[in-house]
């Protein structure tokens, strides 16, 4: 059976990345990939996730190469029937800092240089206590058999998100879904195309420019799909497509 849970997002740090580059802005978009959130919940080469890879692809703290392997990682996780939706803010505020590039060298020769390193800049990033929300889709629970512990979740109750790897705190809940047959939908939640389009018809949405793969979202779809009510007193129930999965090709 298939198990659906809600995930919160909580930062407790700053959060950047460079979504967008505008001149000397580096802009954080107020959305977390799919991709990234796969390495910080822990699922990627897990063991209790049974998700392990190949020795010469394996993730750890040093990597040899600084070349992503997302087609590598991401398969085993579809293998164990395992998704994560991109998470949206439903509840964030941005910050701007400025940094600066300084040589602290006493002596330095007037050369003219060889690279085009800028000397300062700005950083849009997201404040703490902003909260993001994403989906986990999978066939086993996610639920430890001996929980010795409050947490009782096999997913790390913190993580680290962004270039500073900035603290964030995670919330699970396990959903009650409906699952509705081949009819027109939307999907409100951002989502990545290529994970959604080969098995349901995109008829409209918006595009989100970032890296590595631009998201969709405000999705009008046809298919099967999860209806899916947050809590009994919630009265709008999202809309979730079935079937989803990593695709790279």
């Amino acid at each position: 059976m298939t198990n659906i849970y809600q995930c919160e997002i909580e930062l407790h740090d700053n959060l950047y990345y460079a979504t967008r580059e505008i001149g000397r802005l580096y802009e954080t978009e107020a959305i977390l990939h799919n991709y990234s959130l796969c390495y910080a919940l822990g699922f990627v080469d897990s063991e209790k996730h049974q998700t392990r890879v190949n020795e010469g692809d394996s993730y750890t703290y040093f990597c040899q190469e600084q070349i992503p392997k997302y087609k590598q990682h991401l398969i085993s996780l579809n293998e164990q029937g395992i998704y994560i939706t991109p998470a949206k803010s439903i509840k964030y505020d941005s910050v701007l800092n400025t940094w600066k590039y300084a040589n602290n060298n006493y002596h330095v020769e007037m050369e003219k240089t060889k690279k085009n390193i800028p000397s300062f800049g700005r950083n849009k990033e997201i404040a703490p206590e902003s909260i993001f929300e994403c989906f986990i889709i999978s066939k086993n629970s996610l639920k430890k058999e001996n929980n010795v512990n409050s947490w009782q979740w096999k997913i790390p109750k913190y993580i680290r998100l962004g270039k500073w790897m900035s603290k964030a705190e995670v919330t699970i809940n396990k959903l009650d879904y409906k699952i509705r047959k081949n009819s027109n939908f939307t999907c409100t939640y951002p989502l990545n195309p290529l994970d959604v389009m080969f098995t349901n018809e995109l008829i409209n949405y918006d595009v989100i420019n970032m890296p590595p793969v631009s998201l969709i979202k405000n999705i009008t779809m046809r298919g099967d799909y999860y209806q899916i009510s947050l809590d009994e007193n919630s009265k709008s129930l999202i809309n979730i497509p079935v079937n989803m999965s990593y695709r790279f090709e």
